[in-house]
């Protein structure tokens, strides 16, 4: 018998990933790799006051490389028609070649078969490069673009990095070279979509496949790196942030969201939450969805 939780989900995917990808208005690299690359879409309407808030995107697929930023293009497209300025943003993902970076630093699932998550360190890197290349990248691109009025978003895996980038401020001090900064990001907020926010509880309830620990380089790994990547050990950032999640997402429960807000509150620091009743994991990207005008809605307060 079929499970009607597995129904939903396969449908609310279907729905999400029937939209055509949308092309980009322009296209700047950020680095030398194919994949550090920004996509930006200009507002589908004339901003009233001359500019724009820009919002920055990171999409998901467990960090793994099969899942590239268009899948996440109709959310975009949607997003300009609201009237924002979008980047749609790269990053290298995993992949089941094993990677060495230069300085001989194992890349993330070195010796892994099939699609593995993220790479190590190279993800982060090129979430950190971006987002310190945003602004000016953004400002020769679309003119229309208010950078100083940057909310940054994500779904899923994204989640986690947008999280991420915006506590880079308070990473510890030894992070790798370029990911921590002197100062909070210059963001207006942060929108977390289904965000694979908790790892410790993420990956208790098995969350695409043990998928953080692969971000990490294996489980051999983890306690060493874990700090310097789950947004749950990230906290306070002093960024105003919102999670959306619905309640009945069997991709990323929402019990790893409600973990997060609960170290956050932990810590200080007040999360706004709104579960979605009746809502899965892809309709929060799925323009069809009216989740999707609910992510447009959280992300309004935080640009304008």
């Amino acid at each position: 018998m079929t499970d009607p939780a597995v129904e939903r989900d396969a449908a609310e995917a279907a729905s999400a990933f029937a939209h055509p990808p949308v092309a980009p208005d322009a296209t700047a690299a950020y680095g030398d790799h194919p994949d550090q690359v920004i996509d930006f879409y200009a507002p589908r309407t004339e901003p009233a006051s001359g500019s724009a808030p820009l919002i920055a995107v990171l999409h998901g697929g467990a960090w793994r490389a099969p899942y590239d930023r268009q899948h996440v293009t109709p959310l975009v497209d949607f997003l300009a028609r609201r009237g924002f300025a979008v980047a749609n943003i790269e990053y290298r993902r995993g992949s089941s070649v094993p990677q060495q970076r230069a300085d001989g630093a194992g890349g993330e699932g070195a010796g892994a078969e099939g699609p593995v998550a993220g790479r190590w360190p190279e993800t982060f890197d090129d979430v950190a490069a971006a987002m310190d290349a945003l602004p000016e990248l953004a400002s020769a691109a679309l003119p229309q673009a208010d950078v100083r009025r940057t909310v940054l978003t994500g779904h899923s895996a994204g989640g986690q990095l947008a999280l991420w980038a915006a506590a880079r401020h308070v990473l510890p001090a030894d992070a790798p070279a370029g990911w921590r900064l002197p100062s909070p990001p210059l963001l207006r907020g942060v929108v977390a979509l289904a965000p694979i926010s908790d790892f410790e509880v993420a990956e208790e309830l098995g969350v695409c496949g043990g998928a953080s620990a692969q971000l990490l380089g294996g489980q051999q790994h983890w306690a060493q790196r874990v700090p310097y990547a789950d947004p749950a050990a990230l906290l306070p950032t002093g960024i105003a942030t919102a999670v959306v999640h619905g309640r009945e997402d069997i991709v990323v429960p929402a019990k790893v969201a409600e973990s997060y807000v609960a170290a956050a509150a932990k810590a200080g620091e007040t999360v706004g939450l709104t579960l979605l009743d009746g809502v899965g994991h892809f309709p929060l990207i799925d323009p069809a969805a009216d989740a999707c005008a609910v992510v447009a809605e959280e992300i309004s307060q935080l640009a304008w």
